[in-house]
């Protein structure tokens, strides 16, 4: 077989992966001292692996030419689309965090490392094809994501949640793996492509079914959708910030994409089946999303919860099954991943004259006072997530809601849209405290210069302007989800 065609189509992973050694390298012999060294190489090499997947989106490129080593990865513009954003969500982590770490003097070379190695296992993750590919790529992602978690060693919330982190995500590792091995026994094959064969022919066989339910469940665990969604709260409060920016962002990202792939590829001939788990999910992410955050005092707390409630309404796109809801599922995760980096990024700057971390929504009194800038780019990111217009954020809801009444899922599209009445208490109520309560002056310190033009650029991203890009982005959303469609 000639394998040169495959070797060509992984570009962005061989680049990845080679470069994490020859750093891994450098960070043996220069120590912590070449940590932030490390972390601009690291970058660049995000940068270079996006613009290897850039062409495989603008083309639209799907269908059986994508399959690559025997059909165990498929790199479509599906997979691309995805990893640009898991790109952008660790490239941005990059960047905020050497400021963040240099402040307690914990920055180590081995952090561009770990983050490098979960995009290389999220960049499989979206790619796989079979089911030992997509484990593979799921369990190099998340055995960087538990050190990362708990990467503040001299900080119990950080050391707590890196073990509960852990032990969840061996839980969900497990029950993720008895399903492969239960759809491996009814099937007889691991393949994306054998399995949807094997399963679309007569009804589906009781063994099938729980194969099929332990599989989503487990996926259900990684994107943090209801009922699986305990350990996100805790794991945003206690990670370090520019850690908890990169789950809110490239993990998320993948494992929705994942998720994707999974219903639709692997299990597309049964759509009957799995939909009614996605159903359920997101009914349940977008009430426990909504109604949890509203007692939160915590902003990472809060922003945690709105993540729950976030998964909920991308759920409904894919619980439409169709080309229209896929796409919309695409363009509501790539505003919510900016949305996410906005706020994390105001949540790093939240700092008081001594440095430490301000995280009580009450601490934020007044905030329009002593930092209106931020307080203004904060009040953008709370609206937009509101989905209240003209702010980006309402187009996100827009496509979802437009492609659930034109699957017919009308009813699912109401209590959504209700939900989303609720879920605006609490972000309003943020803006409330920033703008009409009394002064607190918690917050003093000041940000990075690469702080601020995130925070600038995505704030121009999330404002009116960024209906500009509603046709760009509708049509690299709309390439993904045909080339998703396309199957090989």
């Amino acid at each position: 077989m000639n394998m040169l065609p495959s070797l060509l189509s992984i570009a962005a992973e061989e680049l990845i992966s080679s470069a994490t050694l020859v750093l891994l390298l450098w960070a043996a012999w220069g120590g912590d001292k070449a940590a932030r060294a490390i972390s601009i190489a690291a970058f660049a090499v995000l940068v270079a692996a996006a613009a290897l997947a850039m062409p495989a989106l603008a083309g639209g490129i799907g269908g059986h030419a994508t399959l690559a080593f025997d059909g165990h990865l498929k790199m479509d513009a599906f997979a691309a689309f995805a990893k640009l954003l898991i790109y952008l969500g660790a490239g941005v982590t990059l960047v905020i965090a050497p400021a963040f770490f240099d402040r307690s003097n914990e920055m180590r070379a081995e952090f561009p490392l770990l983050v490098l190695l979960a995009a290389l296992g999220m960049g499989i993750m979206v790619s796989a094809n079979d089911m030992l590919t997509l484990y593979i790529g799921l369990e190099l992602n998340s055995l960087a994501a538990y050190v990362l978690a708990a990467f503040l060693r001299s900080d119990g919330r950080s050391a707590e949640a890196g073990l509960k982190y852990f032990v969840l995500g061996s839980l969900a590792s497990g029950i993720l793996l008895y399903g492969i091995s239960l759809t491996y026994g009814f099937t007889g094959t691991t393949s994306f492509d054998g399995i949807r064969a094997a399963l679309g022919v007569g009804a589906l066989s009781i063994g099938a079914t729980f194969g099929m339910v332990f599989v989503l469940v487990g996926l259900g665990f990684k994107i943090s959708a209801a009922p699986f969604h305990m350990w996100t709260p805790d794991v945003y409060e206690g990670a370090p910030a520019p850690v908890t920016t990169f789950f809110a962002t490239a993990p998320k990202a993948a494992a929705l994409a994942l998720l994707m792939r999974v219903s639709l590829d692997a299990f597309g001939g049964q759509p009957g089946a799995w939909q009614q788990i996605v159903v359920f999910s997101a009914l349940l992410s977008v009430v426990i999303g909504a109604l949890g955050a509203i007692g939160q005092d915590n902003i990472k707390r809060l922003l945690a919860y709105s993540s729950i409630n976030n998964v909920g309404f991308m759920l409904i796109g894919l619980a439409t099954g169709t080309p229209a809801g896929a796409s919309a599922m695409l363009v509501y995760l790539a505003i919510y991943v900016v949305s996410s980096v906005a706020a994390f990024v105001v949540v790093l700057q939240m700092r008081d004259a001594q440095g430490a971390a301000v995280e009580s929504i009450a601490d934020l009194g007044g905030l329009s006072r002593t930092r209106p800038g931020l307080a203004a780019v904060l009040a953008v990111v709370m609206f937009s997530l509101a989905g209240i217009p003209p702010l980006f954020g309402f187009w996100a809801k827009f496509v979802i809601f437009q492609a659930a009444v034109q699957a017919h899922l009308v009813v699912l599209a109401g209590i959504a849209i209700a939900a989303s009445v609720i879920g605006a208490f609490y972000y309003i109520k943020v803006v409330k405290v920033m703008y009409f309560d009394d002064v607190a002056d918690k917050v003093r310190g000041g940000g990075t210069f690469a702080n601020t033009v995130l925070l600038a650029a995505s704030t121009l991203f999330l404002s009116p302007l960024g209906y500009l890009l509603t046709r760009w982005l509708g049509t690299l959303a709309g390439n993904a989800a045909a080339a998703l469609f396309r199957l090989g």
